[in-house]
C-alpha cells in the first residue's frame, strides 16, 4: 500500500500541488469488484483546499488516473455502518450518497480518522459521523484545553500537523545517496538491525571527528569574534550618522510638504477661480439682454419694416436668455432671479403691447375694407384682401413669439382676428351675392317675381322670399314651364339657350370668385398664425362652427403648457368656418333661386359644383373649402334629383285632349330637350354616372307614360301614339348617342317598328273588306282539313260567290278605298314626325304581299278557272304613286 501511495503521490497529486495524506482501497457496493482508491488530499498553496478524490487504475495502461473529486466541505455526512463490529462498508454523503466497500476494516478505519482530522483542522465544520466509533475521533478533551495556554494550544496543533504530516517524500539527492549507502552493505535488505547499527556506529565516528575539528578551530573563533566586535562598533557609528541623517531628511521632507501643500491651495484656488469665470461669462452671455433689444422691446416702431424687424430680433433675443438651461444652483443665484424677473416684465410688456397694436390693426382693416365694397356692388367681384395678408404677414414671427411665450394672447388675437373678418367678409359676401341674384333675374318683373329688388344703389336680398320659394310644391318642374303638358299646346322649354348659358357662366363666376379668396385666406392663416396644414388627421364636420361660437379655441392646460384637443389643421378650418360661416347658407340660397328659375339650372349647377369639389379635394380633402363645397354638393345633388322625381311625376299626371290627335307626347318631346342638354353639359363631367341613373330612371317613366297615353286615347289609334313617338324617341338617342341607353334605343326601334307593322295591317283590312272576309272563309275551310282544290265546291266558296266578290272591288273602287285610306291615315298622323309617306309606303308594299297571297290561293284552290282580279300590281302601285302625289 506504501508503494502505491508513492505512486500516486509522485505521478497525481504532486503535479497539481498536493499532497497525498490517506488511501483507502474500495469498490462500490452491490456491483461487480472494480477497485479503485479514495485519496484525501491537501493542496500545498494557502489557502487549504481539503479534497476527496476518487483514483482509478487506466484500462489501458498500467498507470493511474484521477477520475472524480469532492470538496470536503461538500460532505454532510460519514457513516461507518456498525461502531461494534467489523464492517467493511462505509458511506460518504456528497451531493449524493456514495456507497463504498473497503479492501480491510482498517484501512476504512485509517481513512475516516483521517477526514475527521482535516475536518478538526481546516474546514472546523460539523459533519455528522454516525456509527464511528469513540476511539477513532480522537477528541481533546475541553478541560485540557482551557488549562492550556495559547501558544502550547498552538504546539500541540502543530503536533498534530507533524502527525498528519508523517510521511515525507525524498529527493532525488537523498535517495541517491541511500542507494549508495545500501550498495556498499550488501546485507542492508537480509538484515536491517545490524545495517542499522552500522549506520549508527559512522555516525559516531562522524560526530567525534566534528567536535575534534570545533575545538582546533577555536583560535580562529576567536579571532572571528575579535572582528566581529569591531564590526559591531562601525556598525553603531554609522547607525549614529544614519540618525543625524534622518533629523536632517525629516525637516527637509517637512518643509516640502509644507511646500506642496501651499502649491495644492495655490492650484485649487486658480482652479476655481476659472471655473467661476467660466460660470460668470456662461451667466453674461447667455443671460445678458442688449440694451437695443431692450428698448426696441419697450418703444420700438410696430408700424414701420425697419421696427418690426428690430422687434423680431428683439423678441427672439429675449426668448432665447428666457429658454437658456441653467446649470445647477444657478437658480438659486439672486442676479439670476432678478435677471428672469426682468424677462419675464419685458416678455409680459412687448406682448401686451404687441396684442394691442394687431388689434387695432385688425380694426382698422375691417373699416378700410368697407370703403371699397361700394365699387364692387355693381361687379361680380370680391373685393382682393393680398394687400391686407401682406401687410399681416410681417408680424408672423412674432405671431410665433407669442404663440410660444404667451399663449393666452395669442388666443385672444386670434378670437379678435375672426371676430372683426367674420363680420367683414360677412359683408362682402352677401352683397356679392345679391349682385349675382340680381344677375340672374334682373332688375325688371322677373326679379321682383324672385323677390329682389334694387333700392337706393344698395343691393338687397328678401332671403325670405327665397326661403318661401324653396318650399313651395315640387309640382312646377321650372317657374316658366309649369303648365308645359297642359292642353298639349306648348313647347317642352320657354326659355333658350342663352339664358341658360348666362346662368352657367353666373354660377362659375360666383365659385370662380369664392375659391381663390377662401384659399388665400386659408393660407394666410397658416402662415401668419403658424399653423401646420399638412399633418395627417382626422376628418370632422362643418358644424364645428358651433364650438367656435364661444369665442374660444378648445384646449387644455398640462404642466402649464397649452396642449390643443384637436390638431392645428382642425384649428385652421374651425377659424374659417367662423370667418366664412355665411358662405354655404348664401350658397344654397342662390342654389334655390336658380332651381326656381330653371329647374334645368341644376344640371349646370351639379357639374359646375362637382368640378370644383374635386379640385378642393385634390388641394386639401379636409379643408374649409373642401367641406364646405361638399356640403353644397349634396343640396345640389339633392335638386337634380327633385327635378328628375318632378319629370317622372309630370309624366305620370299627364292628361290628353279627347277632341285633338295626339301626336308628339310633351314628355317625350321634354325628354329630347333634357337629354340633348344634359349632354351638352355633362361632357366630360366628373359626374356622369348620376347623369346615367337619371337617364336610366326617365326613359323608363317614358316608355310606361307613352303606352298609357296610347292606352287612353280616343282620336287617335293606339298604334299610332305608339309608332309615333317611339319613332322620336328612336331618332333621339340615334342622335344623341347615349352610351347607356343602347338597350331602350333598341326596345324603342323594335316598338316603333312592331306598331308601324300592326297599324299598317289593321288599316288595309277596311278598303278591301270582302275580299279579306271571303278569302279568310277559305284559308279557315283549309285550316279545317279540307283540300285546297276542294274548296271551290263549297258552296259559299264556290267560282261564283268569288268572281261576284271580284266584280265589287274594280280597279276604280280600289284606287278610290285607297284614296281614302291615305286621307284617313294623313288624318292619324301628326306633321311635326313626318312619317305619312314611311307609312304610306309601308301600305303599298303590304297591300301588294296580300294581292300575291289572293291570287295564290286563287290558283291553288280554283284552279283552271281563269278568275284573276280586277286589277294588277303595276295598278297598285300607279294608284299609291297618283294618290300620293295628288295630296
Amino acid at each position: 500500500m506504501t508503494a502505491i501511495k508513492h505512486a500516486l503521490q509522485r505521478d497525481i497529486f504532486t503535479p497539481n500541488d498536493e499532497r497525498l495524506l490517506s488511501i483507502v482501497n474500495v469498490c462500490k457496493a452491490g456491483k461487480k469488484k472494480r477497485n479503485c482508491f479514495l485519496c484525501a488530499t491537501v493542496t500545498t498553496e494557502r489557502p487549504v483546499q481539503v479534497n476527496v478524490v476518487k483514483v482509478k487504475k487506466s484500462d489501458k495502461g498500467d498507470f493511474y488516473k484521477r477520475q472524480t473529486a469532492w470538496g470536503l466541505r461538500d460532505l454532510a455526512v460519514v457513516d461507518a455502518k456498525d461502531a461494534v463490529k467489523e464492517n467493511p462498508e462505509f458511506d460518504l454523503h456528497f451531493d449524493k450518497v456514495y456507497k463504498w466497500v473497503a479492501s480491510s476494516t482498517v484501512e476504512k478505519n485509517t481513512f475516516i480518522s483521517c477526514i475527521w482530522k482535516l475536518n478538526q483542522r481546516y474546514l472546523r465544520k460539523k459533519i455528522d459521523f454516525i456509527n464511528v466509533s469513540s476511539q477513532l475521533l480522537e477528541e481533546l478533551p475541553k478541560v485540557a484545553e482551557e488549562s492550556v495556554p495559547s501558544g502550547e494550544n498552538q504546539s500541540v496543533t502543530g503536533g498534530d500537523e507533524e502527525s498528519v504530516d508523517e510521511y515525507q517524500e525524498l529527493n532525488a539527492r537523498e535517495e541517491q545517496d541511500i542507494e549508495i549507502m545500501m550498495e556498499g552493505c550488501e546485507y542492508a535488505i537480509s538484515n536491517a538491525e545490524a545495517f542499522a547499527e552500522k549506520l549508527s556506529r559512522e555516525l559516531q565516528v562522524l560526530d567525534g571527528a566534528n567536535i575534534q575539528s570545533i575545538m582546533a578551530s577555536e583560535k580562529q573563533v576567536n579571532i572571528l569574534m575579535k572582528l566581529l566586535d569591531e564590526a559591531l562598533k562601525e556598525v553603531d557609528q554609522i547607525e549614529l550618522k544614519l540618525s543625524s541623517y534622518e533629523e536632517m531628511l525629516q525637516s527637509v521632507k517637512e518643509q516640502m510638504d509644507q511646500i506642496s501643500e501651499s502649491n495644492h491651495l495655490i492650484h485649487l484656488s486658480n482652479t476655481n477661480n476659472v471655473k467661476l469665470l467660466s460660470e460668470i461669462e456662461f451667466l453674461v452671455n447667455h443671460m445678458d439682454l442688449a440694451k437695443g433689444h431692450i428698448k426696441a422691446l419697450q418703444e420700438g416702431d410696430l408700424t414701420s419694416s425697419r421696427g418690426i424687424e428690430a422687434c423680431t430680433n428683439a423678441a427672439d433675443a429675449l426668448l432665447q436668455c428666457m429658454n437658456v438651461a441653467l446649470r445647477p444652483g444657478h437658480d438659486m443665484l439672486q442676479a439670476v432671479k432678478q435677471q428672469q424677473q426682468r424677462f419675464g416684465d419685458l416678455r409680459e410688456q412687448f406682448a401686451r403691447r404687441l396684442a394691442s397694436h394687431l388689434n387695432s390693426v385688425f380694426v382698422h382693416q375691417g373699416h378700410d375694407q368697407s370703403s371699397t365694397l361700394a365699387q364692387h356692388s355693381a361687379e361680380l367681384t370680391l373685393p382682393n384682401h393680398h394687400p391686407f395678408h401682406r401687410d399681416l404677414l410681417r408680424y408672423a414671427k412674432l405671431m410665433e413669439w407669442l404663440k410660444n411665450t404667451d399663449y393666452g394672447k395669442y388666443e385672444g388675437l386670434t378670437k379678435n382676428y375672426m371676430d372683426y373678418l367674420s363680420r367683414l367678409y360677412e359683408r362682402e359676401i352677401k352683397d356679392f351675392f345679391e349682385v349675382a341674384k340680381i344677375k340672374m333675374t334682373g332688375t325688371t318683373r322677373e326679379g321682383k317675381k324672385f323677390g329682389l329688388h334694387g333700392s337706393s344703389g344698395k343691393l338687397t336680398g328678401s332671403t325670405s322670399s327665397l326661403n318661401k320659394l324653396s318650399v313651395q310644391s315640387s309640382g312646377s318642374r321650372r317657374s316658366q314651364s309649369s303648365s308645359l303638358l297642359d292642353m298639349g299646346n306648348m313647347s317642352a322649354s320657354d326659355l333658350d339657350v342663352a339664358d341658360r348659358t348666362k346662368f352657367d357662366k353666373i354660377f362659375e363666376q360666383v365659385l370662380s370668385e369664392l375659391e381663390p379668396l377662401c384659399l388665400a385666406e386659408q393660407d394666410f392663416i397658416s402662415k401668419f398664425f403658424k399653423l401646420q396644414q399638412h399633418q395627417s388627421i382626422s376628418g370632422t364636420t362643418t358644424n364645428e362652427a358651433e364650438e367656435m361660437d364661444g369665442g374660444t379655441l378648445s384646449r387644455s392646460y398640462t404642466s402649464g403648457v397649452p396642449q390643443t384637443i384637436s390638431s392645428e389643421k382642425d384649428m385652421i378650418r374651425q377659424m374659417m368656418t367662423k370667418i366664412f360661416r355665411c358662405i354655404e347658407p348664401e350658397l344654397n340660397n342662390l342654389i334655390a333661386l336658380g332651381d326656381k328659375i330653371d329647374s334645368f339650372n341644376s344640371l349646370y349647377m351639379l357639374v359646375k359644383m362637382s368640378h370644383h369639389v374635386w379640385t378642393a379635394q385634390n388641394v386639401d380633402p379636409a379643408s374649409f373649402l373642401s367641406t364646405t363645397l361638399g356640403n353644397v354638393l349634396v343640396t345640389v345633388k339633392r335638386n337634380f334629383d327633385k327635378c328628375i322625381s318632378n319629370q317622372m311625376k309630370q309624366m305620370d299626371e299627364v292628361k290628353i285632349s279627347k277632341k285633338s290627335k295626339v301626336g308628339i307626347l310633351p314628355f317625350v318631346a321634354e325628354f329630347e330637350e333634357f337629354a340633348a342638354l344634359a349632354e351638352s353639359i355633362f361632357k366630360n363631367a366628373e359626374r356622369r354616372g348620376d347623369l346615367d341613373k337619371a337617364y336610366t330612371k326617365l326613359i323608363r317613366a317614358v316608355f310606361v307614360s307613352v303606352e298609357k297615353v296610347a292606352n287612353e286615347s280616343q282620336k287617335t289609334p293606339r298604334d299610332v301614339v305608339m309608332m309615333e313617338n317611339f319613332h322620336h324617341i328612336f331618332a333621339t338617342l340615334s342622335r344623341l348617342k347615349i352610351s347607356c341607353l343602347e338597350a331602350e334605343k333598341k326596345e324603342a326601334k323594335q316598338k316603333y317598328t312592331d306598331h308601324l307593322q300592326s297599324y299598317v295591317i289593321y288599316s288595309l283590312g277596311q278598303p278591301l273588306e270582302k275580299l279579306n272576309h271571303f278569302f279568310e272563309g277559305v284559308e279557315a275551310r283549309v285550316a279545317q282539313g279540307i283540300r285546297e282544290e276542294e274548296v271551290s265546291y263549297q258552296l259559299a266558296f264556290n267560282k261564283q260567290e268569288l268572281r261576284k266578290v271580284i266584280k265589287e272591288y274594280p280597279g276604280k273602287e280600289v284606287k278610290k278605298g285607297l284614296d281614302n285610306l291615305y286621307k284617313k291615315v294623313d288624318k292619324h298622323l301628326c306633321e311635326e314626325e313626318n312619317l305619312l309617306q314611311v307609312v304610306w309606303h309601308s301600305m303599298q308594299d303590304e297591300f301588294i304581299r296580300q294581292y300575291k297571297h289572293f291570287e295564290g290561293l286563287i290558283a291553288r284552290c280554283y284552279p283552271g278557272s281563269g278568275i284573276t282580279m280586277e286589277f294588277t300590281i303595276q295598278d297598285i302601285l300607279d294608284y299609291c304613286s297618283s294618290i300620293a302625289q295628288s295630296h
